[in-house]
């Protein structure tokens, strides 16, 4: 059969890596024009044909039709949700990130539009008994005395299961039973119900006379066009039967409308011209502005000292970039930032922001995602997943704080949002503006070998100086209460700010009240049935959690191992900072930070706004208040405790002790009032501890740089870890084992000459986590095209080997090495 047949290449959902490949369709001639790049379809897969959901990649034409190929069975979406630039975003993932392509479809799509599938089946001709079966005759007589829908569909599906589908199939395909395809979204869309006058009306065709309250919502109708039911009820003061009988006679008729859900509230719009650059801002504006109008693929480092002035900066870009008719993003490394960054924003640009992150609603972020794409949303604001925002005319996207660790996934897809944003500048032609105080050592490699343009802010935007340091030694029995978390010196001025009306803010990086608890007999701590990590103990609810499976159990009064009753709780928690620090200043209101106090929707927001509203004195948490937070009253900061961070043994330990200290320290002294900052720690002459309390941040890099460069850690090389994990520790260890001995085995087959170094296999150092035991191997690499392809081949071959069937294994390119 001659002429122009469609072909439809689909993903799969639910496929395996080793089996993830893009499958060939035929696409039915009624569904051509339905089908596109990106458009969710069921497809037959497999031997037994099972219904599934796959996106379409691509389409392509053919002049021969191949009845090889199953057909399409029917098309989900009624338009593609993946724009041209996300369906390269999805391939490139594909590649970089050693993931399916639904997993990176799902990360590129909000999940509030995935569709729940269900087959139903009914009887439809339950008087055919001849030529049925014993087997037909069974299921026909079953389905005809089941109570429900839901009770025939699970019979049907067991029957499916224990592979008697050719029973159900034969009396599908005898008219008994009739199959029909269920989807349902898991977030649908919000609408409001709208009147307005019909045609009838205009032209007379109506028969009964109106009533008083009638005409008075035809009059309405009349000057307005058109409104929703309630508010027809309220402006004429009638009630919707009113209205329900003006539908009936014709008069008026119904429609739905569709509304989107706010994710923000409104706002008093400021004017954007009154924000004024000093002279070192307008330097860096310009210089990013030229890169901008290049529209050339380019990336930049804003490096500032903390209350610069980086933020005004970007309002300024991101203006530049809407005048010349281009979109922006915006993003953020934690939540917490968001509320303050999105409200700044929204005063100064209005509707025309959208905001992405965890603590939407699945609509709210539906809906900013139609926004975005439709073009009525020009500015996104949001934490990782923001990188993805189908934006149209993408023209500057803005990375702040660029060095922390939450821009890098931690699931599949494994990706930074760092290199998905250099993509996406490749593809618009667009600016990548890194910025932060304490860059990472990587990027600021980069920026030093002109990779990417630099730009400095040396001094704070208001004039005033950065805050004073003072580094306490805690082994110093003449300043501090061994008994005590707080040295003698930080209490004192912890005092004086109280008297003057000042706030402060103290961190601590340990939610929880005790961190570990311990038998004083056996010497044996309370750990976690479900991974080898001890339980932290929460006083509010008396009870002892896990901080990576959730597992909690009430404190226990004797020891599960000896039975003895001597059980000591030891080390320190915020709760327990919270409550020593309360005994040492009564009149002090204090508020904590942490996972447990901001768990639910809007805390964070309610609870900065207290802070800053001064409703509090004191706010203590984790490092969600270290960065990017801005209260002009805040004129002390206390580090209680970093030392734990800084001996992690990952080679980013010192990085993040560093980075974490500058940010903390910067809090401080941001208005009028001069700031100080006290660090406590028991290692006071550490080089790391003394540059952050100078905050050098240029003394920090050079002693750091010679570090990673003798022991050839990243930027000197990329680091692959291959991770491994099973319920069974032999399983997991074995494969981790002959997991290298495949790669071994690939490069000599295939002659790779390539340089590596392979780290392991060995433990990982927290060597179980919920029930799974976890192994893994670090390769020191260059990562390019010939090292994923290879590596992917070795995934592959790994995967279908039985020795791994127990054994999820999974390739991260610069990942976490600290767990």
């Amino acid at each position: 059969m001659l002429g122009n047949f469609m072909v439809a290449k689909v993903a799969m959902c639910n496929a395996s890596y080793s089996y993830d490949i893009e499958y060939s369709y035929a696409v039915p001639s009624q569904m051509c024009d339905k089908i596109e790049s990106g458009t969710r379809v069921l497809v037959p897969f497999g031997k037994g044909n099972r219904k599934r959901i796959g996106f379409v990649t691509r389409t392509y034409l053919r002049d021969t039709y191949n009845e090889d190929l199953k057909p399409v069975l029917q098309v989900i979406d009624d338009s593609s949700l993946v724009t041209d630039e996300l369906m390269r975003l999805i391939f490139w993932l594909k590649e970089n990130t050693f993931c399916t392509f639904y997993e990176a479809y799902k990360t590129v799509i909000p999940s509030g539009f995935a569709y729940n599938y269900k087959q139903h089946y009914s009887l439809v001709n339950a008087e055919i008994s001849e030529d049925l079966s014993e087997e037909e005759q069974f299921v026909v007589d079953f389905m005809r005395n089941s109570d429900s829908v839901k009770e025939i569909d699970a019979f049907l599906e067991d029957n499916i299961k224990n592979n008697k589908k050719s029973v159900i199939e034969s009396l599908i395909d005898k008219g008994v039973i009739e199959e029909t395809d269920e989807f349902k979204r898991r977030v649908g869309d919000e609408t409001v119900k709208m009147v307005a006058l019909t045609e009838d009306y205009f032209n007379g065709n109506y028969v009964k006379k109106l009533t008083k309250k009638q005409h008075l919502v035809v009059e309405l109708l009349e000057e307005y066009d058109t409104a929703s039911v309630k508010e027809v009820c309220y402006m004429t003061n009638v009630t919707p039967t009113i209205i329900k009988n003006l539908v009936a006679n014709r008069i008026v008729y119904e429609y739905e409308y569709e509304i989107f859900r706010k994710a923000v509230n409104d706002v008093e719009i400021q004017n954007i011209d009154e924000i004024q650059l000093n002279e070192s801002q307008y330097v860096a504006y310009n210089g990013i502005s030229e890169l901008i109008d290049n529209k050339k693929p380019s990336g930049a480092l804003l490096h500032g000292v903390t209350g610069s002035g980086k933020t005004a900066v970007f309002m300024k870009l991101i203006e530049h970039a809407i005048k010349n008719g281009k979109s922006a993003i915006l993003m953020v490394p934690e939540i917490a930032l968001t509320p303050q960054m999105v409200g700044k924003f929204i005063s100064y640009f209005g509707e025309t922001v959208a905001i992405i992150h965890s603590n939407l609603s699945l609509g709210q972020r539906v809906d900013e995602f139609k926004r975005i794409k439709n073009g009525e949303a020009k500015i996104v604001i949001g934490t990782r997943s923001a990188v993805f925002a189908p934006c149209i005319d993408l023209g500057l996207i803005i990375m702040d704080e660029e060095g922390e660790q939450s821009y890098k996934s931690d699931s599949a897809p494994r990706y930074h949002a760092r290199d998905v944003a250099i993509q996406r500048c490749g593809f618009n032609n667009c600016v990548l503006l890194m910025a932060s105080a304490t860059p990472s050592i990587e990027t600021y490699y980069y920026a030093q070998k002109n990779r990417y343009s630099l730009f400095e802010l040396n001094e704070r935007f208001s004039g005033n100086k950065l805050p004073a340091v003072v580094t306490v030694d805690m082994l110093d029995d003449d300043s501090v209460d061994n008994e005590s978390l707080y040295s003698y010196t930080l209490v004192e001025r912890l005092k004086k700010n109280l008297e003057n009306n000042e706030q402060s803010i103290l961190l601590l990086n340990r939610r929880g009240y005790h961190t570990f608890v311990t038998c004083r007999d056996c010497h044996t701590t309370v750990e976690c049935p479900n991974c080898s990590i001890t339980l932290t103990y929460h006083k509010k609810n008396n009870r002892m959690m896990c901080h990576y499976c959730g597992y909690t159990r009430s404190m226990p009064d004797k020891c599960d191992k000896c039975g003895s009753d001597k059980l000591k709780k030891s080390g320190v928690g915020t709760q327990k900072a919270e409550d020593e620090l309360q005994k040492l200043l009564p009149d002090a209101k204090i508020l904590r930070m942490d996972a447990d106090t901001t768990s639910s929707k809007h805390s964070y927001e309610r609870n900065f706004k207290d802070f800053a509203d001064g409703k509090f004195d004191i706010m203590i948490g984790t490092q969600m208040i270290a960065k990017g937070l801005d209260f002009p009253n805040v004129t002390l900061v206390g580090v209680i405790s970093l030392d734990k961070i800084l001996f992690m043994g990952d080679f980013k330990s010192y990085e993040r002790t560093f980075s974490l200290i500058t940010q903390v320290v910067g809090r401080s002294g941001r208005a009028e009032k001069k700031g100080i900052a006290f660090l406590q720690t028991f290692v006071p002459d550490h080089y790391v501890i003394d540059l952050a309390s100078k905050q050098d941040y240029k003394g920090f890099y050079n002693e750091e740089i010679q570090i990673r460069k003798t022991l050839v850690y990243p930027p000197f090389c990329d680091l692959c870890i291959v991770g491994f994990s099973s319920e069974f520790e032999r399983d997991v260890t074995n494969a981790s084992v002959e997991f290298l001995e495949i790669l071994k085995a690939y490069i000599n087959e295939n002659k790779i000459d390539i340089p590596l170094r392979v780290l392991g296999p060995a433990q990982c150092s927290v060597g179980r986590i919920n029930n799974k035991f976890r192994h893994r191997i670090i390769i020191k690499c260059k990562n390019n095209k010939q090292f994923r392809a290879m590596m992917s081949d070795v995934l592959k071959n790994s995967m279908k080997r039985k020795s791994f069937t127990n054994v999820h294994v999974y390739a991260d390119i610069n990942g976490d090495t600290g767990i």
